[in-house]
């Protein structure tokens, strides 16, 4: 079957709408697996050869997400970004299962389809977590990890996410859509954007409107509410795991250069987690935006660009040095930095932070 040929069961299940915003430079193609459709995004390198990457958005996102961090960073990575199933341009998977170890399935079939070996992964809020089950579990397909406001589990967590966590609990979304059935496009998405970036005033009139002709795209799909609620609930179960499938014991087993990112002003992931999440991962960066969001790479992504490539030429570098004694210097934390973007922390993990100093606590709550 043609990696642009939907299976005909899911391809009668997707209904017409208008067709997904592609920005110049860009592709789109489907890839069809046993079950399962991922639409993909691409934008060609600047040179053949560079190593590949792969981006994984969050919850309610898609590829979009992505255009602008993968156009910076085209000069040192082949980039792709996956629609999840149920999300973006990619339909439903015909179990209709939307767990995390579901999407980490999912993103690990699409690699393994590829054959391309270990690819640099970058994932945000819910992709931050398939992203991190996948780097624990599948080594070999992961060169270096990029974490922007990863959703891992939180002890208090912020009030500004309960919504989302409700919509895992039977019948809330019903209720809801019931509730704001007169809401427009527009209104939505504003919604999501106050909710979302630190700063509103930073998405341009252009921006806005490419985001509310996208919200109109997904308010006809049938299925955007069922991937969202079931996602969201699938996010809630991972959780609640212990042992070994818990999030943060899996952090533990990651073995990639990794390379975290969290906003101040995130209201879905608290800033007080980056230094947990600095401790957790065990050769980790974190690059820390007091003025940011929850979606740090379209907030400021020449920042993020930055220090993404600059773990990833780091990691190129060495890839090819397979003595022990080669190591990255990750005991050492750099100081605050001032940037033409906002106030930067850029260090490295291994520190003995439990994650709740109070001075690290800029976000709201």
């Amino acid at each position: 079957m043609s990696s642009t040929e939907l299976p005909e069961t899911l391809a009668a299940a997707v209904p017409r709408v208008s067709t997904v915003r592609v920005a110049d430079g860009e592709r789109l193609r489907s890839v069809a697996l046993a079950g399962l459709t991922l639409n993909v995004r691409s934008r060609p390198p600047r040179r053949p050869g560079l190593p590949r990457a792969l981006y994984v958005h969050g919850l309610g996102g898609s590829s979009q997400n992505w255009s602008d961090l993968m156009s910076l960073l085209a000069d040192v990575v082949d980039g792709e970004a996956v629609d999840l199933p149920g999300f973006g341009d990619s339909p439903p998977p015909q179990d209709r299962n939307y767990s995390v170890n579901a999407h980490a399935r999912a993103v690990i079939r699409l690699l393994d389809a590829g054959r391309h070996g270990a690819v640099h992964l970058f994932g945000n809020s819910l992709g931050g977590a398939v992203t991190t089950r996948i780097a624990a579990a599948r080594p070999d397909l992961v060169r270096t990890l990029t974490l922007v406001s990863p959703a891992l589990p939180e002890i208090r967590v912020q009030r500004n996410a309960l919504p989302t966590a409700l919509l895992a609990v039977p019948g809330v979304a019903a209720l809801f859509g019931r509730m704001t059935r007169e809401w427009t496009a527009e209104q939505r998405t504003r919604g999501v954007i106050e909710l979302c970036y630190g700063d509103p005033g930073r998405v341009s009139e252009e921006g806005l409107r490419h985001a509310v002709e996208e919200m109109e795209r997904r308010q006809c799909l049938p299925y955007f509410w069922e991937a969202m609620t079931r996602s969201a609930r699938g996010l809630v179960d991972a959780y609640t795991l212990g042992g070994q499938q818990g999030l943060w014991r899996q952090a533990e087993r990651v073995l990639a250069p990794t390379l975290l990112v969290y906003g101040g002003r995130d209201q879905l992931v608290s800033y007080r987690m980056a230094r947990k999440a600095s401790t957790a991962f065990r050769d980790s960066r974190l690059l820390t935006l007091p003025d940011a969001g929850h979606v740090a790479m379209m907030e400021y992504p020449k920042v993020v660009a930055e220090a993404a490539r600059s773990l990833i030429q780091e990691s190129d570098a060495l890839s090819g040095d397979a003595s022990e004694g080669v190591r990255h210097e990750t005991n050492e934390r750099a100081g605050r930095k001032e940037g033409g973007d906002g106030g930067i922390f850029f260090g490295s993990g291994g520190g003995g932070d439990d994650g709740n100093d109070s001075n690290n606590d800029s976000g709201r709550s």
